[in-house]
């Protein structure tokens, strides 16, 4: 692909939209430093992948967009577009079939990059895809900017490898490589994850086994807890009872002690109400009194206020006055010395005036004078100014023509070498064997096919992968949620079976049983079955027979007939009796046995006798209309349970632990029966799950071989495409080269006559300019010397002026300063001539004031106020003795009645006290009896057990042992068995899985090792033919030398390269020896060898000729252009040497500060305004 144009646009300076065309193979960007040359490179590196800011002369990314500059406003996009000529097909993968290929990058302010090829929008990864081991990318030889050169020369081995990797092709290996890596990790990590499943599932077996053990002991314990706690709220409950008997006798006695007090009480109260008005009367008096003497106070202190203010007055004006005469003496005396001031100030102003008019007419005689200079001094200035530019002029055109002479001479050795070279290249010329070309383009054709072959099945399978795994997904979550309600329904069976097992087992009686062999026969419930809703019906009707024990027959000789149980038990037996007749509906009305189901014989003989007068009624106002006319000894049931006879209702209320006996029984068949359900529905849902989780296995398998054979097919492709293309390239370059070789020795034989005519008119006008420089240089001394004595005498004349209008300045200043200060010290006189005034107009005003003040008046009516205030004092103190004598009276009663409140209080609290004791014990009672009834328990068989020797202290002490040997055992998992089975099933299918990935494992482990073995036979290769060229082009640059490429490590694969360059004449032991020049001539030495290898479809560089002398650019030059048949270049230089080799040349300016701007240089153009200015 070649290079065709850039497009930038708000990148860095180049703010403004901005196309750079490249239609040569060689082009160079010129302009002055600081123009935005640099920003050319910095936008192809950028657009082609580059991250860091730091390889982008930045600090962040969002430095590449125009900052502002002037009045430009700082942008918010930066977009930079690199058009390719791909009209070989050249380019990778799918883009190969466009004749032009665009590349850009947008980035916004405020968000990310986005690429785009040919308009489409990419990722990064896909444009750098595009040229993978082509030498171009964003860190790849073929761009070189400012300090590469040395950086490339001096960097650390590893970093040298991978220009290698680069120049070798194996970009695209390692990227796969990588890839595959990460595949790894990920299948490492699943397996992992499997394994530490299988061991925790391990684990979690062995777990299982233990909590069913656990929950069998567990549940045995709970049964004793809860029979132990029956006895102790039993317990509890009597002894409540007998508390509170007890409190209501106490109760009563404090009773008849409390009215008695309260009779006492009364009588005090009384008393103490009627002694109570006549203290509040003695109060009164005594309030009297204490007002009119508290009035009589105040008046007192009212005189004595103003008798004080009247005399502090008094001094105060008398200070007032003593300060004002103070005053008035300090003003008189400031008056006189501010007129004897004012005097001196007017005199010193009077001479400062006759002083100034004296230096304002010198200041004028010195201002004409000095015009008169300055015309002369301007007059010389412009002579010297004409004599110096004539001079410029004529050293400039010589310049010029000495350049020129130089330049043709520098151009005819050039040219003489050049077609020696050319001559030489001719001849060795040697075109590749067409049909090992045409062999190749076949098998890449072969190989193409197989390619999109592999990708359309890679796209399908990828394509049903995420359906795959969502039906997977779903598979497994609809397993678990199966297997989730098949639990929850075994743990709900299990407790219901508990209950009617405990219920089975008869704990009241169950020593009973067992003493006369009855303990393991069923019991009638368990052999019935009722239709749903008329559970209650059946439970009350039969009663305790509901839980009756079958025996096969009953006989006077059993043991059981002498001992009686210690609680309610039904016994039957079916031995004598045939099935009876079931009962014809009646009035409407079905009989109960049409809705009990019998599960055996015995059960179907006793059951039609028990419930053979027995009809059920929807509803109890049904029941009652028709309970009078039902036959003798019918009993009609609703189906709560409520009984009817002809005269009599028995409404029904569960009071016993047989209560919902046949609901559990039922539910217990029913949720049997949605177990097993749900249990096939499990089943086929896990093999399902199974068999889809195995196809999601053989899919992802499949896509993971596909993709490894299109990398092994991409590889092969991509190396019999470098193959045919440096076939194809080089038979074209063959014939171009040919031809272009014998156009350039003719060329070069016009250019040899050319330049030597040039240099012959060159140096016949550098010999006339020399004589007229000399001529120029006379004039030019003489206008000096006339400069120079004007330049003087126009500065003593400006001295002069300055120092008369310093001294007229200084004059002014003196008589501004006395003006002001007269002024100020006539305003000062002013005031001080209103302050006098003031001050004795305030004197005459305080002497006046004096002359009010008298005290006589307030002594007299101070004296007459004393007097009655004593006379009321006395009147106050008779009245209070009155009501201290009341107040003792009062009080001694009032003690009376305290003492009897005292002792009330005592029996008003003992009587709540007892209250509450008694409302707290028959509260104890309902409770326990409460919770006595919630259990069902037989507070009968509760009785019998304390009767038989059970001690209720020893009830606490049970208690704690059983709740400690449960938490003993810690949690209990009642689901054990069901959760065991499924662990097991889910361990099976665990162990599939890592078997599967290890599989997968292996299979990427072989790519691994495949990729390596490929990429090492590249890279030596590589290497080798590397440093043969190296080896080659080094004598080259140099003018003789050797250089060699050295690995640091036996394994290609992570060994760093060591460069060891020696030029002619030198034995230096470290390439850190060489010169600035010889390093830049080494690394050029290196890239270039590389691009001989795999060259790369264009090269920039940027000013990598700064370090070189003129021999080592021309050594330079002369590679770049031999170079280019085969890449494009693009350079930046200041180098006139380097310029000449362009084909076009590309001018930045910075006209507009801040905004870089392209410029058309056209040569031809250049030259002829050269020559013409010459002329």
């Amino acid at each position: 692909m070649r290079l065709k144009e850039i497009k930038l646009a708000g990148f860095k300076s180049f703010v403004d939209p901005t196309h750079i065309p490249i239609p040569g193979q060689i082009v160079g960007v010129v302009g002055p430093n600081g123009c935005g040359k640099s920003n050319v490179i910095d936008a192809v590196r950028w657009v082609l992948g580059e991250s860091s800011a730091r390889h982008l002369r930045g600090e962040t990314m969002q430095d590449v967009i125009f900052n502002g500059a002037g009045e430009r406003k700082p942008g918010h996009r930066a977009s930079v577009e690199l058009i390719f000529d791909n009209s070989l097909g050249k380019a990778a993968g799918e883009w190969s079939a466009y004749a032009e290929i665009a590349i850009k990058r947008v980035l916004e302010r405020e968000g990310a990059s986005e690429y785009y090829i040919n308009g489409i929008h990419v990722r990064r990864r896909d444009v750098a895809d595009l040229f993978l081991g082509t030498g171009v990318g964003a860190r790849a030889y073929g761009i070189i900017e400012q300090g590469m050169i040395s950086q490339i020369i001096e960097a650390k081995p590893e970093e040298l490898r991978v220009f290698l990797e680069e120049a070798a092709g194996v970009s695209k290996y390692r990227e796969r490589r990588r890839e595959t890596e990460l595949r790894i990790g990920d299948t490492r990590d699943n397996l992992q994850r499997v394994t530490d499943i299988r061991e925790e599932l391990g684990k979690q077996l062995e777990k299982l086994q233990d909590q069913a053990e656990v929950a069998a002991k567990y549940r045995s314990l709970q049964d004793a807890l809860s029979n132990t706690h029956q006895l102790m709220w039993f317990v509890r409950k009597q002894e409540a009872q007998a508390q509170g008997a007890r409190l209501a006798r106490e109760l009563e006695r404090i009773l008849v002690e409390t009215e008695a007090e309260n009779a006492r009480l009364a009588d005090a109260q009384k008393r103490s109400e009627s002694l109570r008005v006549e203290f509040y009367a003695a109060n009164d008096r005594v309030s009297k009194a204490q007002g009119e003497f508290f009035q009589a106070g105040s008046e007192v202190a009212r005189l004595e206020q103003q008798l004080q203010f009247l005399r502090d007055s008094r001094a105060r004006v008398q200070a007032q006055l003593t300060q004002v005469d103070a005053d008035l003496q300090q003003c008189e005396a400031q008056l006189a010395q501010s007129e004897a001031s004012c005097e001196d100030w007017r005199a010193q102003l009077t001479q400062a005036d006759e002083h100034s008019h004296g230096l304002a007419a010198r200041v004028a005689a010195e201002a004409e004078r000095l015009p008169v200079a300055e015309a002369r001094f301007r007059d010389t200035q412009e002579s010297v100014r004409g004599a110096r530019d004539e001079l410029a002029r004529c050293e400039q055109e010589r310049q010029v023509q000495a350049t020129r002479r130089e330049h043709a001479d520098k151009l005819l050795q050039q040219l003489e070498g050049r077609s020696a070279r050319l001559q030489q290249e001719h001849a060795a010329l040697v075109a590749p064997d067409g049909a090992v070309l045409s062999g190749l383009r076949a098998e890449s054709t072969e190989v193409d096919r197989e390619l999109q072959q592999l990708r359309a099945a890679l796209e399908r399978d990828e394509a049903e992968l995420p359906g795959r795994e969502q039906t997977t997904r779903e598979a497994q979550q609809s397993a678990e949620t199966t297997a989730s309600r098949v639990t929850a329904l075994d743990a709900r069976r299990s407790a219901l079976a508990a209950l009617q097992a405990r219920l089975a087992r008869g704990e009241h009686i169950k020593a009973w049983l067992e003493q006369h062999g009855l303990e393991g026969h069923r019991r009638l419930w368990q052999s019935l079955r009722i239709e749903q809703g008329w559970e209650d019906a059946l439970e009350a009707v039969l009663e305790e027979r509901l839980n009756a024990v079958a025996v096969e027959r009953m006989e006077p000789g059993q043991s059981w007939w002498r001992e009686s149980p210690p609680a309610k038990l039904a016994i039957f037996s079916a031995e004598n009796g045939a099935e009876a007749p079931r009962l014809e509906p009646w009035q409407g009305l079905q009989p109960l046995l049409a809705f009990v189901r019998c599960l055996d014989a015995a059960v179907a003989a006793v059951v039609p006798e028990w419930l053979g007068t027995v009809y059920v009624a929807e509803s109890a106002e049904a029941a009652l209309e028709l309970r009078h006319q039902a036959p003798a000894g019918a009993i009609l049931v609703t189906r709560e349970g409520h009984v009817f006879t002809r005269h009599s209702v028995s409404f029904h209320a569960p009071d016993n632990e047989l209560h919902g006996v046949m609901s559990r029984q039922r539910e217990i068949d029913d949720i049997g029966t949605q177990i097993e359900a749900e249990q096939a529905v499990l089943n086929d849902r896990r093999r399902s799950a199974d068999e889809r989780e195995q196809a999601l296995a053989a899919l992802r398998n499949r896509i993971a071989s596909l993709r490894f054979e299109i990398d092994t097919a991409q590889e092969r492709a991509h190396g019999l495409e470098l193959e045919i293309l440096r076939l194809s390239e080089q038979a074209d370059r063959t014939t171009q080269r040919g031809a272009q070789i014998e156009a350039e020795v003719a060329e070069i034989g016009t250019q040899g006559g050319q330049e030597s005519e040039h240099r012959s008119a060159a140096q016949a006008e550098l010999s006339r300019l020399e004589a007229v420089r000399a001529e120029l240089t006379q004039r030019m001394q003489e206008a000096e010397a006339a400069y120079r004595l004007c330049e003087q005498e126009v500065a003593a004349q400006r001295q002069a002026l300055q120092e008369a209008e310093k001294e007229s300045q200084a004059a002014q200043f003196t008589q501004r300063t006395c003006a002001q200060r007269i002024e100020d010290l006539q305003a000062t006189l002013q005031n001080l001539a209103q302050q006098r005034a003031r001050l004795q107009q305030q004197r005459a005003e305080l002497e006046a004031d004096q002359a009010r003040f008298d005290e006589a008046p307030l002594v007299g009516e101070l004296q007459g106020a004393l007097s009655v205030r004593s006379e009321r004092e006395q009147a106050l103190a008779q009245v209070r003795d009155a009501q201290q004598g009341l107040e003792n009276e009062l009080r001694q009663i009032e003690q009376e009645r305290l003492g009897a409140e005292q002792r009330l209080n005592p029996l008003r609290d003992k009587t709540n006290d007892l209250r509450l004791k008694a409302q707290e014990a028959r509260l104890t009672e309902e409770q326990f009896e409460g919770q006595l009834a919630e259990a069902g328990a037989d507070q009968g068989a509760l009785r019998a057990q304390l009767e038989k020797g059970v001690r209720s202290s020893h009830l606490n002490a049970d208690i704690v042992r059983l709740n400690e040997e449960i938490a003993a055992l810690g949690a209990v998992n009642l689901a054990a068995l069901e959760e065991l089975t499924a662990a097991r099933e889910r361990k099976i299918y665990l162990d599939t899985q890592s078997a599967d990935l290890e599989q997968a494992l292996d299979t990427l482990e072989n790519a691994i090792r495949r990729i390596d073995r490929e990429t090492r036979e590249l890279l030596a290769a590589t290497f080798e033919a590397v440093n043969r060229h190296f080896g080659e082009m080094f004598p080259s640059l140099f003018g003789g030398g050797n250089a060699k490429l050295v690995l640091t490590g036996d394994e290609i694969l992570d060994a760093g390269i060591q460069v060891i360059a020696q030029p002619p004449g030198k034995r230096n032991s470290s390439i850190h020896l060489l010169s600035g020049g010889e390093k830049a001539l080494t690394a050029l030495a290196l890239i270039f060898s590389m691009f001989q290898l795999n060259p790369a479809p264009f090269c920039l560089l940027d000013e990598v000729d700064a370090p070189l002398d003129d021999s080592n650019t021309l050594r330079f030059c002369a590679l770049v252009r031999k170079m280019a048949a085969e890449t494009q270049f693009m350079f930046i230089s200041h180098n006139k040497l380097t310029m000449e080799i362009a084909e076009q040349l590309i001018g930045v300016t910075m006209q507009e500060l801040g905004v870089s701007r392209v410029v058309a240089v056209d040569i031809e153009e250049a030259l002829k305004l050269t020559e013409k200015q010459a002329a």
